[in-house]
């Protein structure tokens, strides 16, 4: 059995998603995807100028992790900027902070049930779409 998913921890959603070389056209242009996790380690590391131990532990995740996404993000960057690829920021394995999580999967959402049948209880319970176990 695989190891279960742990989202890593982001405290907000990139504002812009997409950057591109100027006076290049869209389909002439390949493409580099950068994930929101890696975008928040940038962002926590370079920006913020925390420790990597600090960044880790707001992450939510292990520190030789954080490494191995830094240098994932860092070298899809130097990629993008220097070979003239646009880059969109996309997807991954992360949560935001605050955001509910399934205690079973550790997937992010949760969904509302479908209605039920005429006399079957459980009208608005919140439950996983991913493992459909029910919100405690």
């Amino acid at each position: 059995m695989p190891r279960p998913f742990k989202p890593r921890r982001v405290s907000t959603m990139p504002r812009y998603t997409y950057f591109k070389p100027t006076g290049i056209p869209m389909p002439l242009l390949d493409e580099v995807v950068l994930t929101v996790d890696e975008i928040e380690a940038i962002r926590l590391k370079d920006l913020e100028k925390l420790e990597q131990q600090e960044c880790a532990v707001r992450m939510n995740v292990a520190q030789s992790t954080l490494q191995r996404i830094l240098a994932s993000a860092r070298e899809k960057i130097a990629l993008s900027i220097i070979e003239g690829k646009a880059m969109r920021i996309h997807g991954g394995p992360f949560a935001i902070e605050g955001e509910p999580t399934c205690p079973r999967c550790r997937r992010r959402r949760f969904g509302q049930k479908p209605p039920p049948k005429a006399d079957t209880p459980g009208i608005g319970e919140e439950y996983c779409p991913e493992c459909g176990s029910e919100e405690e």
